[in-house]
């Protein structure tokens, strides 16, 4: 498998801060390339919510130097990477609850991470945060965890509610704010012409699927300056419709 990458974030038109944080990192194995995809989307007054996200992306990144390569050499990996990945959201989960305890505030992060290695795609999710696959059309492949998104699976709220309602942002969990993080794990085969994309909230909130696979689909985006220039584009698109959040988008096509 061969990739290309690409990843714009943009603190947008109201933050003093962005404190959303991403991780692209590739490596060729014997068995052929590897690639880690990770955004975080950090929350918390001033900077503090940079402090979990930058957190939680260095602890990936060291996974991804250190244990990977031993993962790597079974022949089905997805159980080891998929607990190697929880040992590190339930780890980062007691230390920055520890550090916010200590300094007597609040802070925590979303994560949505994906690895593309030897035709799979390999998935941990914990928030709000997304994952897309773009082929044919735009398939979302995370579920926000989210109270919305748990109204509206219960039957107590419509789609279209969920979107306008006041609690729209409110998470059930997050990584340094909650007790009890229990991530959410997906896989399923990565084949040549997909395209990845992960996303922070403010990035989606005001823009329709049609218009990401419009500027998003692998068709479109040949090169990694054409998934530049259209990532760009969207994130000023999204400020221009005046959304208030951090934008981040990355962007993985397989080629």
């Amino acid at each position: 498998m061969e990739f290309l990458t690409a990843v714009h974030t943009d603190k947008g038109i109201k933050k003093s801060t962005n404190q959303d944080s991403a991780l692209v990192m590739e490596a060729a194995t014997d068995r052929g390339k590897v690639l880690l995809t990770v955004i975080c989307d950090g929350m918390g007054g001033l900077a503090k919510g940079e402090v979990a996200s930058s957190a939680v992306i260095h602890s990936f990144s060291q996974w991804f130097e250190n244990e990977l390569p031993r993962i790597l050499t079974i022949d089905d990996p997805g159980d080891r990477i998929f607990s190697s990945w929880e040992k590190i959201v339930l780890a980062a989960n007691q230390k920055i609850s520890s550090y916010g305890r200590s300094n007597g505030f609040n802070l925590g992060t979303t994560v949505v991470a994906v690895l593309l290695f030897n035709g799979k795609y390999y998935i941990i999710n914990v928030g709000d945060s997304r994952a897309y696959l773009i082929t044919d059309k735009v398939y979302q492949l995370t579920k926000d965890q989210t109270f919305v998104q748990r109204e509206v699976d219960m039957g107590r709220m419509t789609e279209e509610e969920a979107l306008h309602s006041p609690r729209a942002n409110v998470l059930l969990q997050c990584i340094g704010a909650s007790d009890i993080v229990e991530p959410v794990f997906y896989s399923g085969d990565a084949y040549p012409d997909q395209m990845f994309m992960l996303c922070s909230d403010g990035f989606r909130h005001v823009l329709t699927e049609s218009e990401l696979y419009q500027y998003l689909n692998p068709y479109v985006l040949v090169n990694e300056q054409i998934m530049v220039e259209s990532a760009t584009y969207l994130t000023e698109l999204v400020k221009y419709r005046r959304e208030t959040d951090n934008i981040t988008v990355l962007l993985a096509r397989v080629s």
